[in-house]
């Protein structure tokens, strides 16, 4: 008979643990892995360390994977080949061949050095991945150099897994091996790349036509475990199979409902990835083999630290992107366990040394989420340049704003704070806005709107922004715990300033008051007045002469409101979201066909697509004319859904729809 007794008490221990690191600000992953520990053969023996578990918990870093697919696409990734083959490459070769030196001066056999040296190569996807996703890190140049380098990692994991019982076996057939290997995943790739760009748009079509929340979330789950599974055949990781799924996806209109509704998924599953593994920890040998535990925990977090910023400077990257990659990548991977095992299955370690890697790598997981946090704080210590290059920051934002007095500074330029904007722009009050999504951030300031990249938690950014100026200051998104840390700065600076908070509901009203908000702005709140106003409107009046009403008043009130800038952190709000139009800004380069023709020779209209302004150097011309000639470096701002833009795009850059 089973008994739901050691469920229960995984839940309960999940549950207690997990809050009591929220109240402590400590990252829920280490509370994750304690309780891996507290449950696990090591703790109270409620759940067996079985390869069963292991791939329930490798699960979850397949749907982490996937949302980092998400964020990419196939240019991107093209434009990512010298960081992912070019440093990569050179950070899993040197670190392997570093190690692998090492212990053979330590008197072990170069076979064993081969293998600790696979081992420490690698480094957590999950654990760097959730951290930089979760401190808005990911698009950053620092994130963009760790994923390069962990895509690499997880593409070597399968020549690993062939030479070390090659070598361990003396095979002669090595090479064979290994070609074969290469055969394989160039011809998974090319095969999912190139059908599978042309089947997901019209599957994805054909299952949203459907107008079944269950059944789209089913087609979800399907292509990300089938992709995978197709990559696990052919002897490639799960984790990388999900990633080319998110990517795939992401060449669609349905990439922002996706990445919604697989959250609960990867949140839940990942969190049982971290359980597994806090329950390979053995206490007993950090007793037995503390210094060769705490050797190789060093060389993981310090000397794999030291080998990455030393390659990536002399890949000529900058020094404080260098480091931060560095302490992001500083620390060991769930794929080393896998190496570990079958080394140790081979002979090529001892029983020792394996149980003594296994709490290194443990060690160096657990310091992770410590360490990457504090990346910024080693990087003004350590890097003098960095602080220039903040400076230069900071004056990029004082020249951008220091024409600016009696404005509305913006925190947030997302769909709330360009609506604002607008609106307030159409009453001649000036605005200037801060946003820390640096694509959304790009589009928009091209098109002439007064935003930079900058957060708005930081008191420097704010003063460089002209808070001492600034006549209000409003948060436009809903994150009670940022908005706090913005209203502290504004409290010691400019007490007497108003500020707006957006939030989600009314819980969290009382406590931004006391911070210092003038006035709450809760979406619920606001919802349910509007619900009444409708309702008092229905009263006495035919049905259909109020949905008239409505919708006209409607069209006349919020047309100003139509289209917004797409940044990569914004949420689809239906299935549907090809149709909804949206604002993308194109720049017309010298030699582009659009230029010396006239808006009305261009015949726009008839692919649906407005245009609603047109910058030219630093003057801007709102709705222009038909027989408005267009210049070289003209940014036109255009409304209509993604695939009229694109027909647009291609009928002013090349002459062609």
């Amino acid at each position: 008979m089973h008994s739901l007794a050691p469920v229960v008490a995984i839940l309960l221990a999940a549950v207690l643990v997990v809050v009591l690191c929220r109240l402590l600000r400590v990252p829920a992953m280490l509370g994750y892995l304690l309780v891996g520990f507290i449950v696990g053969p090591g703790g109270l023996q409620l759940i067996a360390d079985t390869a069963q578990t292991r791939f329930l918990g490798e699960i979850g870093i397949v749907f982490l994977m996937f949302t980092i697919g998400l964020e990419f696409s196939l240019p991107k990734l093209r434009a990512m080949r010298h960081i992912v083959f070019g440093l990569g490459a050179a950070q899993v070769v040197v670190t392997l061949l570093v190690v692998m030196a090492l212990v053979v001066l330590a008197g072990a056999s170069p076979l064993t050095g081969f293998a600790l040296g696979s081992v420490a190569a690698l480094s957590s996807t999950a654990i760097v991945s959730k951290l930089l996703t979760e401190r808005l890190e990911l698009n950053a140049p620092h994130g963009q150099l760790s994923i390069g380098v962990l895509l690499f990692q997880d593409l070597a994991v399968v020549p690993l897994l062939i030479l070390i019982p090659a070598f361990a076996s003396h095979s002669t057939h090595l090479w064979q091996d290994l070609g074969l290997a290469a055969l394989k995943v160039m011809g998974v790739m090319v095969l999912l790349f190139s059908i599978g760009q042309r089947v997901m748009r019209p599957w994805f079509h054909l299952v949203a036509r459907q107008r079944s929340s269950e059944l789209f979330m089913i087609n979800v789950l399907l292509v990300t475990l089938g992709v995978s599974y197709l990559t696990e055949l052919s002897g490639l990781s799960l984790a990388l199979g999900a990633f080319v799924a998110g990517m795939l996806i992401a060449e669609t209109e349905y990439r922002y409902q996706v990445e919604e509704d697989i959250k609960p998924f990867r949140d839940i599953l990942l969190g049982f990835f971290f359980v597994t593994i806090g329950m390979r920890l053995d206490v007993s040998v950090l007793t037995e083999q503390f210094t060769l535990v705490l050797v190789f925990a060093l060389f993981l977090v310090l000397g794999k630290a030291l080998l990455m910023f030393a390659i990536a400077r002399l890949f000529q990257y900058k020094s404080g992107e260098s480091l931060r990659s560095a302490v992001a990548l500083a620390q060991g991977g769930e794929f080393g366990f896998v190496l570990l095992a079958l080394a140790g299955n081979l002979d090529l370690i001892a029983p020792q040394v394996e149980q003594s890697a296994i709490a290194a790598v443990l060690f160096s997981m657990l310091a992770s989420p410590f360490l990457i946090p504090r990346s910024d704080w080693l990087v003004r210590k350590l890097i003098r340049a960095d602080w220039m290059m903040q400076a230069a920051d900071l004056h990029h934002i004082l020249v951008s704003s220091m024409l600016r007095s009696e404005h509305v500074l913006i925190c947030g330029y997302g769909r709330s704070g360009q609506a604002l904007a607008r609106l307030l722009e159409r009453e001649s009050i000036p605005v200037f806005a801060l946003d820390l999504d640096p694509e959304r951030v790009r589009e928009a300031a091209a098109a002439g709107d007064a935003v930079v990249f900058g957060d708005a938690a930081k008191k420097e950014v704010l003063l460089a922004a002209g808070l001492m100026r600034a006549k209000a200051l409003v948060i436009t998104y809903s994150d009670t715990h940022s908005s706090i840390r913005i209203l502290q700065v504004v409290q010691q600076l400019r007490p007497d300033l108003t500020v707006i908070v957006r939030t989600v509901d009314d819980s969290d009203i009382d406590l931004l008051r006391e911070a210092g908000a003038d006035e709450v702005v809760a979406e619920v709140m606001e919802g349910s007045l509007m619900l009444a106003s409708q309702a008092l409107m229905a009263l006495g009046v035919p049905l259909n002469r109020v949905l008239r009403r409505i919708r006209s008043v409607r069209e006349e009130r919020y047309s100003l409101f139509r289209g917004f800038f797409r940044g990569v952190t914004d949420e689809s709000l239906a299935m549907d979201d090809a149709q909804q139009a949206r604002l993308a800004a194109v720049t017309l380069t010298p030699g582009s066909a659009a230029v010396g023709k006239t808006l009305g020779e261009l015949h726009l209209g008839a692919l649906c697509v407005q245009v609603r302004t047109v910058k030219r150097r630093s003057a801007r011309h709102i709705a222009p004319d038909l027989d408005f000639e267009l210049h070289a470096d003209d940014v036109l701002v255009l409304l209509g859904t993604p695939e009229q833009i694109a027909t647009a795009e291609l009928l002013l850059l090349g002459g062609k729809h």
